[in-house]
C-alpha cells in the first residue's frame, strides 16, 4: 500500500481584491518531510486474558521509542528476536527500554519482544509498523487495577468528556453561522446561491491524487463584510486506500496566528475513485494583524499527518 508524502504549494489570487505568485513555481516544491514520522506519546494496559496476545509497539526507521515500564526491566532476560541487521542494539536503564529501527519496517514485518522485569515477569510484544503513527514514549501499565492505572484511566475519561462537551459546543455555534452555511452550500456545489463567484483555479496532479483549487471572491467588491472563500476538489484515484481529512489550518504567514474560517466537506472520507469537495469561508477581517494587512496561509492535512495542500492567500497590496 502507498504512502503519499507529496504536498502542494500553490499561491492563490482573490480576484483585484488579492493577488498570486505564479502557481508554476510553487509546483516545484513537491517533497516535504513525513509528519507521520512524528513520535506520538501513548498508554497500553496490558491484558490479564492470554488470548487477547502480545501488544504491539508501531516504530518507524530512525525514530526511538521508548517503553516506561513500572519496574526496572532485567538487562539479561529482555530481547528483541531477529534484531540484527533490522534495529540498533536495545538500550536498556532502569524502566526504560529503547528501541531503533535502521530503517522502516514493512507492514507485514513483526518482531517479538520479550521484556524480563527484574521481578521475574515476562512481558511479550510485537513490534511492527503503521501507516496512522509511530510511537514515542510508550508507559506501560500491568496492573489495570492499580491506583495509578485508574488514576490514569480516569484522566482519559475525564479529558474525553471536555473534548465531547467541546465539540457540542461548536457544534451549536455552527448550527447558526452565516459562514458554515455557506460553506456547506459551496461544498454542495451550489455556488448560485452563495454571494460568491469563480476567480481563479488550479488542477495540481500527483500519483494516486487530484487537487482541484477554486478561489471565489464576493460578488459585490464593496460590500460590507466581504468573504473569501477557497473550495478544493480531492480525487482519490488509489486503488485501495481512502483519503480522509484530519486538518484544516488557517493562519497568517508572517505570525502564524490562527484566523476564524468556516469548513465544509462532502463527503468524507474518500473511497478510492471518488471525489470530495472541502470548502473554507473566512472575512477579509482575517487579513489584518498588528502590523497591517497579512497573507493568509491555508493548510490541509490528510490522515497520518501529510500536509497534502499549501495555499497562500495574498492581498493585492502586499505585491
Amino acid at each position: 500500500m502507498k504512502t503519499y508524502q507529496a504536498r502542494w504549494m500553490v499561491q492563490v489570487a482573490l480576484s483585484s481584491l488579492l493577488w498570486a505568485a505564479s502557481a508554476a513555481d510553487a509546483q516545484a516544491q513537491l517533497c516535504q518531510p513525513n509528519m507521520s514520522d512524528s513520535p506520538m506519546p501513548r498508554r497500553v494496559f496490558l491484558s490479564t486474558q492470554p488470548k487477547d496476545g502480545a501488544a504491539e509497539l508501531y516504530v518507524a526507521g530512525g525514530v526511538a521509542t521508548l517503553l516506561r515500564l513500572p519496574v526496572a526491566a532485567d538487562p539479561v532476560g529482555t530481547r528483541l528476536l531477529g534484531w540484527e541487521g533490522r534495529f540498533e542494539p536495545l538500550l536498556l536503564g532502569g524502566r526504560s527500554v529503547v528501541l531503533v529501527p535502521l530503517q522502516n519496517l514493512a507492514p507485514e514485518d513483526r518482531f517479538m519482544l520479550l521484556v524480563t522485569l527484574a521481578d521475574g515477569r515476562e512481558l511479550p510484544f510485537t513490534v511492527t509498523s503503521s501507516s496512522a503513527r509511530v510511537d514515542g514514549q510508550v508507559d506501560i501499565y500491568i496492573d489495570p487495577e492499580s491506583p495509578e492505572a485508574v488514576r490514569t484511566v480516569l484522566e482519559e475519561k475525564r479529558q474525553e468528556v471536555r473534548s465531547l462537551k467541546a465539540e457540542n459546543h461548536r457544534q451549536r455555534e455552527e448550527g447558526t453561522s452565516v459562514d458554515h452555511a455557506l460553506a456547506a452550500l459551496l461544498a454542495r456545489n451550489e455556488v448560485a446561491m452563495t454571494p460568491f463567484i469563480e476567480d481563479d483555479k488550479w488542477l495540481l496532479s500527483e500519483e494516486g491524487l487530484d487537487v482541484e483549487v477554486t478561489v471565489f471572491v464576493s460578488k459585490r467588491k464593496k460590500a460590507v463584510n466581504r468573504k473569501a472563500a477557497v473550495v478544493l476538489k480531492v480525487t482519490n484515484k488509489d486503488a485501495v486506500r481512502p483519503w480522509v481529512l484530519q486538518e484544516a489550518r488557517l493562519t497568517t504567514w508572517a505570525t502564524r496566528e490562527q484566523r476564524p474560517f468556516a469548513l465544509r466537506t462532502t463527503p468524507s472520507p474518500v473511497a478510492p475513485g471518488e471525489s470530495a469537495r472541502i470548502a473554507v469561508v473566512t472575512d477579509f477581517a482575517s487579513f489584518d494583524s498588528g502590523t497591517g494587512t497579512d497573507k493568509l496561509v491555508l493548510e490541509i492535512f490528510r490522515d497520518g499527518g501529510h500536509r497534502q495542500v499549501y495555499v497562500e492567500l495574498v492581498p493585492k497590496e502586499r505585491r
